[in-house]
């Protein structure tokens, strides 16, 4: 009985080889994944094997991606543009069937001359979401004064519990600011500025205290124009 049952099963075991082979043939003549889908699926995954912590590189390849498949007539837009992508979360829905997750993205975009906007967007996919915060993100920019590379006056922003304060600092200090108050005032086109966030870490709120902080400041005309004196005129030496 023995003798058998190995003559039997040796066959079985030739023809799952053969099988699998075939298998591994076939996986060759199968298209290739969009490298979009790729992405958004190691996104997806980083996610839910680490909800709070998404790799920042991940993060930046997607927004690589996006801007390569961008249509040629808004290209140009992008290469003057910033945008980075701030946070991504997911949320899961427990139904009858199981778990439904969705995702948001909070994006903050700049023309780097002084336009700085922030976009929220929620959707099924990683890819759309980011692409639906990208575009609010546009559509509510507001501007902000420059003076040197820098902001003209010391300034504190609130929004919820956060709290961001903003110095300004000489030339070549750069940006001391991390998170998402170092996006905004890169998307501004500020390259010299002390930042210091002092309340909570909510990205979304330290975002808009960041944002508040910046429409407060106000130029040296625009303080004299409002107390009706007027700068003296600078003589040549």
């Amino acid at each position: 009985m023995s003798d058998d049952t190995v003559n039997e099963e040796t066959p079985e075991a030739v023809d799952i080889t053969e099988v699998s082979g075939l298998a591994d043939a076939e996986v060759d003549f199968e298209p290739a994944i969009d490298p979009i889908e790729e992405v958004v699926l190691e996104i997806e995954e980083a996610i839910a094997v680490e909800p709070g912590k998404v790799r920042f590189d991940k993060l930046k390849k997607a927004e690589e991606i996006l801007r390569s498949n961008a249509p040629p007539s808004s290209r140009d837009d992008y290469e003057n543009s910033f945008e980075k992508v701030v946070h991504i979360n997911r949320c899961a829905k427990v139904v009858k069937g199981g778990r439904r997750f969705s995702f948001s993205a909070l994006v903050v975009s700049g023309d780097r001359d002084g336009k700085v906007g922030f976009g929220f967007g929620k959707a099924q996919e990683v890819s759309e979401c980011i692409k639906k915060s990208s575009e609010a993100s546009k559509k509510s920019m507001i501007s902000v004064n420059i003076t040197h590379n820098t902001i003209p006056h010391p300034v504190i922003g609130e929004h919820g519990g956060a709290r961001v304060m903003l110095r300004p600092a000489s030339p070549g200090t750069g940006l001391i600011a991390g998170g998402g108050v170092r996006a905004v005032v890169e998307a501004a086109g500020i390259k010299d500025v002390l930042a210091k966030s002092m309340g909570s870490n909510n990205q979304a709120n330290v975002v808009k205290a960041t944002l508040n902080a910046l429409e407060q400041l106000r130029t040296k005309e625009q303080i004299y124009s409002i107390r009706g004196k007027r700068l003296a005129d600078k003589k040549a030496l």
